[in-house]
């Protein structure tokens, strides 16, 4: 089950009341404006309605119920992008160490690696095939316990009632991207996760020192064959290109200084070794800086550069406000002067906090900017976001995961299964007629049970409540009215963020031409074909 917003932990005395409404029009939203605040002024209290925590709720999270929006609406924006920042203040239970199986891969032994040895200098091929069979077994469990790990992520987006930290985790994930593939080891995957996580919200420095200590990123990158005798530059080039500068700040000679920097740096089981032997002590020059730099000398000269704040503030701008090209190539040419001046603040917000991510987002989601008219309904969901963010913001059963799963892959965003070392492109490229299809199919299993081929058991057993959808946080519905046109409007103010007129009149037709009474067969087909809309691909 979906897990409610709660008032803060700290907070005392009632809450207020939650009277905030949903915008009135029917009509279509205004056309945007031209002009964007240039700035990172903050929003006001008295401009902070529906709309705009609907907003707030779907970038900063994956989605909220109507409930969730009028209550964030009610807190103002100051109370609710806190609430959203201070995971640390709502209690939910980390994972224990042991919640998965780290020796499923675990390296040979000594006692196996003998056996191994004996079997070859006596060509004992039984022994041989045994040895192989027990391999070939545990790259078998495995690969069960990766798609455990998957389903567990998944539920833990869906039930989390801290969503921004799981947002971010899934940001890292695909911006520091590594694919499961090329390690085949679930546990290293986990703490991979684990370690996104952790730096979450915390400090982008941290995380990139942490970085060249990751047993999986390390596999990924080769840099556990990289040696001082014959560097590998696969870990230093896309540290620089993908992870912290971007093309044009960097030289072919910086990264082969900086591959000798981390030589020697690998792991052995599941933790990181310093292996001082294999590492190259000699003087190196990276960034127009020299001496004898080991890697985390090579993480310090990156976030001196001052193209770092610039290359991470663009991609997270990307991610929760618009899509905006990379800064390279004149790539700034393309942008609104507004938005130009709003991403030079936030690098040197950034740059000057130390690289602290809970500060730089509050700034974000506190801002005018944050909210402008542009930005509302206007970024294509990820399948993350669908699936995810239709179990929160409807409070559709969950079914079944293995299902979930499947459909994530099937809509292009298979997670742990990043298509490269860049990770999903994202945007239009997730939609296609294939992807779209398998979005409207994933839907209606949501809401009914209903799969391509029959129903799921679950269709029986966990029954959508499809009358509940616009209960108000003090109880009053809507649908109890039975006024059809107010219905259709909520609908659509909650599902797709406004409530355009032909889908007004689509579902105005709809319930009219079936008796015109909100029962719930009625209800869900009104449902059904405002989550078919191709608004509803938005947030």
């Amino acid at each position: 089950m979906t897990r409610l917003l709660q008032p803060e932990p700290t907070t005392t005395g009632p809450e207020p009341a939650v009277t905030a409404d949903p915008p009135t029009s029917d009509g279509p939203v205004p056309a945007p404006s031209d002009e964007i605040e240039p700035s990172l002024r903050p929003i006001l209290k008295k401009d902070f309605g529906y709309e705009q925590a609907r907003h707030l709720l779907w970038r900063a999270g994956f989605g909220g119920s109507e409930q969730q929006i009028r209550l964030l609406a009610s807190w103002g924006p100051e109370k609710a992008v806190d609430y959203l920042l201070n995971v640390d203040k709502v209690s939910y239970p980390w994972p224990e160490p042991d919640a998965f199986d780290k020796n499923i891969m675990h390296p040979p032994t000594a006692e196996e690696r003998e056996m191994y040895r004996r079997a070859q200098r006596a060509q004992d091929e039984d022994t041989l095939a045994e040895l192989r069979a027990e391999r070939q077994r545990r790259e078998q469990e495995d690969r069960r316990q990766m798609r455990d790990l998957q389903k567990w992520w998944l539920k833990r987006m869906i039930e989390t009632p801290r969503p921004l930290e799981e947002k971010m985790t899934l940001f890292w994930h695909g911006l520091l991207a590594t694919n499961y593939r090329t390690i085949e080891n679930s546990y290293h995957m986990f703490q991979q996760n684990q370690l996104y996580r952790k730096h979450a919200l915390g400090s982008y420095a941290d995380l990139l020192k942490g970085l060249i200590r990751d047993p999986a990123m390390l596999a990924y990158l080769n840099n556990n064959q990289s040696k001082k005798e014959k560097p590998n530059e696969n870990l230093a080039r896309e540290i620089m290109e993908l992870f912290s500068l971007g093309v044009g700040n960097y030289t072919e000679h910086d990264i082969k200084e900086g591959a000798r920097a981390l030589t020697g740096y690998t792991f052995e089981d599941d933790g990181f070794v310093f292996e001082k032997k294999n590492h190259d002590n000699g003087v190196k020059s990276i960034l127009s800086n020299t001496g004898a730099f080991d890697g985390d000398d090579f993480v310090k000269i990156i976030l001196a550069q001052s193209a770092c704040p610039k290359y991470i503030t663009r991609k997270l701008y990307s991610f929760f406000v618009a899509d905006v090209p990379p800064d390279e190539r004149g790539g700034d040419k393309e942008l609104p002067p507004a938005q130009r001046q709003v991403l030079r603040q936030l690098a040197s917000s950034f740059g000057q906090s130390g690289y602290q991510i809970k500060p730089l987002l509050r700034k974000l989601f506190l801002s005018q900017h944050f909210y402008e008219a542009r930005f509302l309904n206007d970024q294509i969901k990820s399948p993350v976001m669908v699936a995810v963010g239709a179990v929160r913001s409807l409070n559709a059963p969950v079914r079944d995961l293995t299902i979930l799963a499947d459909a994530l892959d099937l809509m292009g965003q298979n997670v742990f299964y990043p298509p490269s070392v860049k990770g999903w492109d994202g945007g239009r490229s997730w939609i296609n007629t294939s992807t779209l299809f398998v979005r409207q199919n994933t839907l209606a299993f949501l809401l009914t049970g209903k799969k391509p081929q029959g129903y799921d058991s679950s269709a029986d057993t966990q029954k959508y409540d499809v009358t509940k959808l616009l209960d108000n946080a003090d109880g009053d519905s809507l649908i109890a009215k039975g006024d059809v046109e107010a219905v259709a409007d909520a609908i659509q103010r909650l599902t797709l963020g406004w409530s355009p007129k032909a889908g007004r009149d689509a579902l105005i037709e709809f319930a009219k031409s079936n008796g015109g009474k909100l029962d719930d067969r009625v209800l869900m087909g009104m449902l059904l074909l405002v989550t078919a809309m191709p608004e509803y691909q938005l947030c």
